[in-house]
């Protein structure tokens, strides 16, 4: 990615969802809703309470559903006064498969030809 002016550069798609995390770091802890989700990180609400800054380590337990938890390490990306930008840094293997059939889900949906609408 390039922050160079003039220059393009591509972003994951990003899956809009409403779901709950738990972030750890240490001993701190925080649950916040997440926002929208994709293969390389996701973007949470901020907590009132929250202290990190970007670059700092943390855990993710991603709780989608009744029936699915997605355990994750990543790195605080981005900070603004409402929003958490994570970068994973770490998805353990008996996780991908979850993680890949969510995004996949979501990306068959995006790619299916959509009816025009109605044009009187």
């Amino acid at each position: 990615m390039s922050d160079q002016p003039g220059e393009r550069y591509s972003r994951h798609a990003r899956m809009p969802i409403r779901s709950i995390v738990l972030v750890s770091m240490g001993p701190l802890s925080w649950v916040t809703e997440v926002e929208n989700i994709s293969a390389t990180g996701l973007l949470t609400q901020r907590p009132a309470e929250w202290n990190a800054n970007p670059g700092e380590r943390c855990v993710l337990d991603l709780l989608i559903g009744d029936d699915l938890h997605i355990h994750l390490e990543a790195n605080v990306s981005r900070l603004t006064p409402d929003h958490i930008g994570f970068a994973y840094t770490n998805i353990p293997e008996d996780k991908e498969h979850a993680l890949w059939g969510l995004l996949g889900q979501f990306a068959d949906y995006m790619d299916t030809p959509k009816p025009a609408a109605d044009q009187d």
